[in-house]
């Protein structure tokens, strides 16, 4: 390992692309798994990730605003289907995510099927390259979240309905997944949530956003250090430090318990 890959400036952006991800994942983690829909953001995810990867088949121009709102406009047809869905079949709806993200994926495959970098394109989607984030990505993923947390402190999705929550969900998940791919939208959303699920309120998100954000912090360390992929290396540190904070906190449940 070499201490000098610890380099700010390389490290830098990818920890505040991090920290903003955590920012709107993290409170909407917590009403995903209280809502019992756990894999939506996999499916809104891949669902924005065909809009991009559709835009490119278009030939339209990399990371340019027509394939943000290609990706944009696919993610929220995904919220609309999803809303009608639960209003329809709401007892099957944790399925019916399923489905959907299983034929998002199959349809980004068969676009990329004939392209030379297909590949490439099918791993930058689901592992990201937050390593490589660069300052217009920040300022833009900046000013989505600023939105999103408006929009969440003022209750636009409870005035809104079901539709408010799914659109929201949306658009968070459309700005984060090109920044650091699939897995790594999931792990935000997930499981810093699983890991405060006995706490509430602001507790919960604070804790939330501390996991985290030393979940964060300790993956780009550490695959700067070991020269590892960084999206895969955050989700495993991520899932150690919300294991550790979950056992620790359980722990001191039980110690109370006996104490009393």
């Amino acid at each position: 390992m070499d201490g000098s890959a610890l380099d700010i400036g390389l490290l830098g952006l990818p920890f505040v692309a991090g920290l903003l991800v955590l920012l709107t994942h993290v409170p909407l983690g917590t009403q995903v798994l209280d809502r019992g829909i756990v894999f939506i953001d996999l499916a809104i995810a891949q669902i924005a990730g065909l809009g991009v990867i559709a835009a490119d088949a278009l030939g339209l121009p990399d990371g340019g605003w027509a394939v943000q709102a290609a990706a944009v406009a696919a993610a929220l047809a995904g919220a609309a289907l999803l809303t009608w869905t639960e209003r329809r079949a709401g007892e099957h709806q944790e399925a019916l995510i399923g489905v959907l993200f299983v034929l998002a994926a199959s349809t980004g495959i068969l676009l990329l099927a004939g392209n030379p970098h297909g590949g490439e394109h099918l791993q930058e989607l689901l592992v990201g390259q937050v390593l490589w984030v660069h300052a217009g990505q920040i300022q833009a993923l900046a000013a989505v979240t600023a939105g999103l947390l408006a929009a969440m402190a003022l209750g636009a999705g409870r005035r809104l309905g079901r539709f408010g929550f799914y659109g929201l969900f949306a658009v968070a998940v459309t700005a984060s997944v090109q920044v650091v791919g699939v897995y790594l939208v999931f792990s935000s959303l997930i499981i810093p949530a699983l890991a405060t699920r006995h706490l509430a309120g602001w507790r919960r998100h604070a804790t939330g956003w501390a996991i985290g954000a030393v979940g964060y912090g300790a993956g780009l360390a550490l695959s700067a250090l070991a020269d590892l992929p960084s999206g895969a290396v955050i989700v495993c540190v991520l899932a150690a430090v919300a294991w550790a904070f979950a056992a620790a906190a359980g722990a001191r449940r039980r110690y109370a318990r006996r104490g009393a």
